[in-house]
């Protein structure tokens, strides 16, 4: 029976791929179609949007539109054409904050907000939901980072990737932002990103290339910032030749709103639709390039295919009378606020809240009136909207006496006025809950961070109630790193991100033991401003941010520069304790077209059921090239009961090994010995192991005229190369009666461009044999 039941099972499955595969037939004829009997306004109109959120239709051919609405954290579906959607748009579940998000670590969860999105945008006829956004946190300061996962650049993609899968499998579509190294609110439709091609790839580029390869999300949007100083939205080698043809990327790509400036250029370069659509300028634009000859219609024409495509299925995959499960999905809100929750300090264990508390104080006006989003386009009008005060009160104030004072006034970040009076309840309680964290207007789209300080009065609030209440829980909303003057005068601090409509409710469920925490900081804490990577060159100046800190980026620089982080990356605690041991490797000598596996045991060696985030870095002990102290490279988050013990697996591939060399344009594996590394954070490491890795990968030597002669003597093949080329300049260096291969050099002399030679050898070569030399060199390739 069972033999009968896999038998039918794979019957099904290869039914369904061979329908897909027809599906996708008579879409490519249907598409196929469709662009032949279309004039050429109607190409260059399939090119801009409507109006600010649907794309353009064409009627006489049948040709629907596409809704699309900003995320994405929740919907935020404008009512009608040609509105912008702030306060008016439809209510939808506000999920918690992309920072929030990658705290859980927990790619499951992640994909399982995408289905709750997913339902929503089917409900509210959305067809694509703008988001996620896995620009990379480089600077604490980003008035955005509320919106973004991590500083990390493989955490950053996988749930971007999980994100994506889990949206798009309602029959959504996706549209990965902002491509790329849009770090910087600052001037940020001129401001040019000015980073180098390693560190471009390395750190800002890994992230899409991990959603795009693991997700295909239908579109990405092309970023404001000009980029290695062209604009993103034309930019051939990002959109073409990185996106493209090294990715292989399927679906579109969509200007983030007005941030086109040639728009010819942007066909050119791959960039398929200008969002919105205001006025019909730049469409003549592509016209007239087509009809002078500047643009190649078939170039427009792959474009309106490729547009077409996504148009056509997003369209036959909507889903009439979709429920928008309003009370499902708050419930599931708050389940993930709880996971994101993540416990800083906890001395003492005074959390959780226990039985022994009799009386608590709640403070902080966040208790009634929380801030639960960033500010900006991702703003979401949600259904409903919890407060701890009232969550505590009614779920877990049986039997307590629970007190309020709001301590401090939004609107007045240097209002002390309250103070006092929450001193009062506070010395009274067993136990206080401040409340605190960062008013909306600190963060906010298009504004940059001045300082990464708390308002004055929350400050002055936590060190007065923690000098007279030893039991002082500071519980934190925000979207990013803050400084934390007072982190050695509290016991314990519960960091809660912006955790959306139902934050509340998991925040409550955290303090008092319902859920354990198992959130890990996805961004470094550091202790002060002048502490960060980018200290000297955020936001940037005269229309330039230059990223000085290439790619020692979060805790790579702290680890780099032996700088003691406030709160490392990686970092949570947990109510339980978990222990490492047995680390194992499939083998100890690998080759690079070899996997790796790696397999350690977890153990629960507490009392209750919990969760922990494992953390897998690679060490390169010594490179070529200047490299991380470490780099995280897998993850995954365990459930385990009391006691139990589970084997946790990870698979290596040459990449988890490689950099990226920007003069051969490729990832290189380099021979070496390699330390894995296993632990709780960044800075809490439990287990290590070093590997051997045997390099079979064939690199070009990729020399010039202006490599110095001592690189072209260090190769063997190029040495015989030059010892034909120089004999007799050579030979001066030769002791007697030895060989060329013996010649001592003077420094001097070999730290030289080899195109200086023809007089450095006193016209032995001339500079077409030069030419000649480093042409036939670069012939060959060796194995690093």
């Amino acid at each position: 029976m069972k033999k009968l039941i896999f038998i039918t099972a794979i019957l099904l499955i290869s039914n369904m791929i061979i329908a897909q595969e027809i599906n996708k037939e008579d879409l490519k004829i249907k598409v196929d179609k469709l662009v032949s009997e279309l004039t050429l306004e109607e190409k260059a109109s399939l090119c801009s949007g409507r109006d600010d959120w649907s794309t353009q239709p064409i009627e006489r051919l049948d040709i629907p539109w596409l809704w699309l609405a900003d995320g994405p954290h929740g919907l935020r579906r404008a009512p009608a054409t040609n509105k912008p959607g702030y306060g008016d748009q439809e209510p939808a579940t506000c999920f918690p904050t992309a920072s929030a998000l990658a705290a859980t670590w927990d790619l499951d969860l992640v994909y399982d907000v995408g289905v709750a999105l997913g339902e929503e945008c089917q409900a509210l006829g959305v067809n694509v939901l703008l988001g996620p956004g896995v620009n990379i946190k480089r600077s604490v300061l980003g008035g955005r980072n509320f919106e973004f996962f991590s500083e990390d650049p493989v955490l950053s993609g996988e749930i971007g990737a999980a994100y994506i899968n889990g949206v798009q499998s309602q029959g959504v579509g996706t549209s990965l932002k902002h491509y790329v190294a849009n770090n910087v609110e600052t001037m940020r439709m001129y401001m040019n990103s000015d980073v180098d091609t390693r560190t471009l790839n390395e750190i800002y580029l890994t992230p899409f290339e991990i959603a795009v390869k693991k997700s295909q999300p239908w579109t990405i949007m092309a970023c404001y910032n000009r980029v290695q100083g062209i604009y993103g939205t034309q930019s051939p080698y990002l959109l073409n030749e990185i996106l493209k043809n090294q990715w292989g990327f399927e679906g579109i790509v969509i200007s983030d709103w007005f941030a086109v400036v040639d728009r010819v250029e942007g066909v050119k370069s791959g960039m398929h639709i200008e969002m919105p659509g205001v006025n019909t300028v730049n469409d003549s634009l592509i016209v007239e390039a087509v009809k002078n000859g500047s643009l190649d219609e078939n170039v427009l024409d792959d474009l309106v295919r490729e547009i077409l495509t996504v148009v056509l299925r997003a369209k036959d995959l909507e889903k009439e009378n979709a429920d928008q499960k309003i009370e499902e999905h708050h419930a599931f809100a708050r389940k993930v606020s709880a996971e994101a929750a993540t416990l800083l300090k906890n001395e003492n264990n005074v959390l959780p809240i226990t039985k022994d508390y009799k009386t608590i104080a709640i403070i902080g006006e966040f208790a009634t009136n929380p801030r639960y989003q960033g500010n900006g386009s991702s703003e979401v009008k949600p259904t409903r909207l919890d407060n701890v005060l009232d969550i505590i009160k009614k779920e877990y104030g049986k039997g307590v006496k629970i007190t309020y004072s709001q301590a401090y006034n939004l609107a007045d970040d240097n209002d002390f006025s309250l103070i006092e009076e929450a001193k009062v309840i506070a010395q009274k309680a067993d136990i206080a809950l401040l409340f605190t964290g960062l008013p909306l207007h600190y963060e906010s789209e298009g504004i940059d961070r001045k300082h990464i300080n708390l308002p004055a009065s929350h400050n002055k609030l936590i060190e007065e109630i923690a000098a007279v209440q030893e039991n002082t829980v500071v519980v934190l909303t925000n979207g990013s790193a803050v400084a934390m003057p007072w982190v050695d005068k509290v016991p314990a601090i519960l960091e809660t991100w912006l955790g959306g409509q139902a934050g509340a409710g998991g925040t409550a469920d955290v303090l008092f033991g319902k859920v354990v925490p198992s959130g890990k900081l996805a961004e470094t804490f550091p202790v002060k401003l002048e502490d960060t990577p980018s200290y000297f060159n955020f936001p940037g100046e005269e229309g330039n941010a230059l990223y000085g800190e290439r790619f020692f980026v979060g805790y790579r620089y702290y680890d780099e520069k032996k700088i003691e982080p406030l709160f490392p990356f990686g970092h949570g605690l947990s109510y339980t304790t978990f222990e490492y041991s047995n680390l194992k490797f499939s083998s100890n000598n690998i080759t690079d077209k070899d996997e790796l596996t790696v397999k350690l045991e977890l153990k629960n060696t507490g009392e209750i059921k919990a969760k922990e985030v494992v953390q897998l870095y690679v060490t390169d002990t010594e490179s070529s090239l200047m490299r991380p102290k470490k780099e995280l490279k897998h993850f995954t988050k365990v459930e385990l009961k009391p006691g139990q013990t589970k084997e946790i697996n990870f698979v290596l591939s040459a990449r988890d090994f490689s950099y990226f060399d920007s003069h051969r344009n490729m990832w290189v594996a380099e021979s070496g010995e390699f330390v894995i590394s296993v632990g709780s954070s960044s800075r809490d490491i439990r287990l290590a192991e070093s590997v051997v890795l045997n390099s079979t990968q064939q690199i070009p030597l990729s020399f010039d005229e202006y490599t110095f002669f001592r690189e072209y003597w260090n190769n063997k093949q190029a040495r015989e190369l030059l010892k034909k080329l120089v004999p007799k300049w050579i030979s001066q260096f030769v002791p007697e009666n030895g060989n060329m291969d013996e010649a001592i050099f003077q420094d001097f002399f070999i730290d030289h461009p080899i195109i200086k030679f023809p007089y450095i050898t006193n016209g032995e070569v001339t500079s077409e044999q030069i030419t000649e030399f480093v042409k036939k060199c670069n012939e060959i390739s060796y194995t690093p």
